[in-house]
């Protein structure tokens, strides 16, 4: 059988091995441990809830998004990240869990994203953007009704808010390396690019189309809340709960009318169904270039017409060449090689990372069976 050609799906703000520092990704991995920490430490008080299920469900929903990739200007691709809906039904410590898993599971499978880059990664998208997104819907939001369509507005605003705020991040993270990172000659060791060629090249796309795709989703979701299940919303209303919590079994139970989680996996099922639409924007992120293509002469037009007409550097950096081999995934690019056809291969690859999720929540569903209930309301 002849082997398919692997699918070039990267995608913007997933720093990929190599990019970052040895140093850099410690202090990463620090500060996103300190916020798994106390995730977990919050959320423990509500496994008795559906708060695991809905972790899991909102988790797949960001893994599924992040599939379907937008053309950005330059000739790149970017994507939602899921992480306003994740803040504003979650709180920003359950958004923080779930945006991670899915960055875990992407880096860990897919490749898309690197192992010593997660901290990074997750710090960028899953910290910075859940409580960005947060604490804007709560600002834009304060004392509005549960159905006003202010709350529409202000996820919309949280969510491109949000995603502004990881790209920023992410390019301030890129753009220092050449400034700390070089050899005796001055030539970057680790990304390329320094703040002023890095923080254009990644705001634009994210302020325009990347942006925007995240704020759709944020109210699109807020919308359908209101008219399906206004229990989801209540967690971050304050009205029935202390900020940041989630509500209770009362609040998601599966009685008529209520949206249960099991429905939310129907959704999310939906929408990975679509998922191959996501390989229709070609093209490489900016900032996740592999070696082939810093060497490459067509691909190297392409980085310099990207990066502001600024040429990338005439070798590969050390810390690009070394580190980018550190971990092979299983079904690199979301392609796996016994898959012919791409669109196909993408599909599954959704659909084994979906898969995994539900199984994740079953199992924390039977589990969280033995735990006592508690009353979440004050």
């Amino acid at each position: 059988m002849e082997e398919a050609n692997p699918v070039e799906i990267d995608e913007i703000m997933h720093i990929p091995d190599g990019y970052l520092s040895p140093s850099t990704c410690a202090t990463f991995y620090l500060f996103a441990a300190t916020g798994w920490y106390a995730a977990l430490k919050r959320i423990k008080r509500l496994l008795a809830t559906r708060a695991i299920p809905l972790i899991s469900v909102f988790a797949a929903f960001s893994f599924v998004v992040m599939m379907f990739n937008v053309p950005l200007p330059g000739g790149t691709t970017g994507h939602a990240v899921g992480v306003g809906i994740a803040a504003i039904v979650l709180g920003p410590w359950g958004s923080i869990l779930a945006i991670s898993i899915a960055l875990a599971i992407q880096a860990l499978f897919f490749g898309d994203g690197g192992i010593t880059t997660l901290g990074a990664n997750c710090f960028n998208m899953a910290i910075v953007g859940s409580f960005t997104a947060y604490v804007v819907y709560r600002m834009i939001a304060a004392h509005s009704n549960l159905e006003s369509r202010r709350r529409v507005l202000a996820a919309a605003v949280a969510g491109y808010v949000a995603i502004n705020a990881s790209a920023f991040v992410t390019a301030v993270e890129l753009g220092i390396q050449p400034v700390l990172f070089h050899d005796a000659s001055g030539t970057p060791l680790y990304a390329p690019y320094p703040l002023h060629v890095a923080i254009p090249a990644m705001m634009i796309g994210h302020l325009t189309f990347a942006g925007l795709a995240e704020a759709a989703i944020s109210a699109g979701m807020v919308s359908y809340l209101q008219r399906a299940d206004l229990g989801l919303l209540r967690g971050v209303s304050g009205l029935a709960q202390a900020p940041g919590t989630i509500v209770a079994d009362a609040s998601l139970g599966d009685s008529p009318g209520r949206l249960s989680p099991r429905r939310l996996w129907w959704a999310v099922a939906l929408l990975m169904l679509f998922t191959p639409l996501g390989i229709l924007a070609a093209g490489t992120a900016w900032g996740e270039w592999s070696s082939a293509d810093l060497m490459n002469p067509h691909t190297r037009e392409q980085i310099g017409a990207a990066s502001g007409n600024h040429a990338p550097p005439s070798s590969v950096p050390v810390g690009i060449e070394k580190l980018s081999t550190v971990w092979t995934a299983p079904f690199p690019g979301y392609a796996p090689r016994f898959i012919k056809s791409p669109a196909f291969g993408y599909l599954l690859s959704a659909m084994f990372g979906v898969g995994f999720m539900v199984l994740a929540s079953l199992v924390a569903r039977v589990a969280g069976g033995k735990w006592p209930r508690r009353n979440l309301h004050p």
